[in-house]
């Protein structure tokens, strides 16, 4: 599996991590507990199981021109019920564009995420997984009290094969890894 990521500047990181830990803290579960290297916030585009020849230079071109986008936060909300607990991200313009352009570079690639497709993308900021939909009160007030903004300042790409992230975007020492 090959994903197309855009990761937060630092100070919309640091929220989201702030969140994380208030979730682990109140007991609930929390992206906060992952500790593989890879793990950080971050806004997937689209997920396939191998990336086009050609696609990820054309990708990497794509995000560059357009990095960074606004992040603008809305409310937490636990997506299909039992599943990831997350902070919806709202579709602002610029990022429904990057994310038609994303997809247009990846047309045809085999084993397309539905989950990712335009039309059916819920744009969002994972903090945890599994998680139940009884608890998503709880969850809204502990973690996702304010609504922050920052910026979408690098796109990277995850292989799930090797557990690795690849930059697409240069990074400028916005995060390790």
């Amino acid at each position: 599996m090959r994903t197309v990521e855009l990761v937060c500047s630092p100070p919309l990181e640091e929220a989201v991590r702030a969140a994380w830990d208030r979730l682990a803290v109140a007991g609930l579960p929390s992206l906060g507990r992952n500790t593989h290297p890879s793990n950080r916030p971050h806004l997937t585009l689209a997920s396939v199981d191998e990336f086009p020849p050609g696609a990820e230079e054309r990708l990497a071109d794509l995000c560059a021109a357009v990095l960074p986008l606004p992040a603008r936060l809305g409310r937490v909300e636990v997506l299909d019920g039992s599943a990831p607990l997350v902070w919806l991200v709202r579709p602002l313009p610029e990022l429904v564009a990057l994310h038609a352009a994303v997809w247009d570079v990846l047309a045809g690639a085999p084993g397309q995420n539905p989950w990712h497709l335009p039309g059916r993308w819920i744009p969002h900021l994972s903090l945890a997984l599994r998680f139940r939909y009884a608890d998503r009160r709880l969850a809204g007030a502990v973690a996702g009290a304010d609504r922050p903004s920052g910026e979408f300042a690098a796109a990277r790409s995850y292989d799930g094969d090797t557990r690795t992230v690849s930059e697409l975007t240069a990074t400028d020492g916005l995060y390790p890894g």
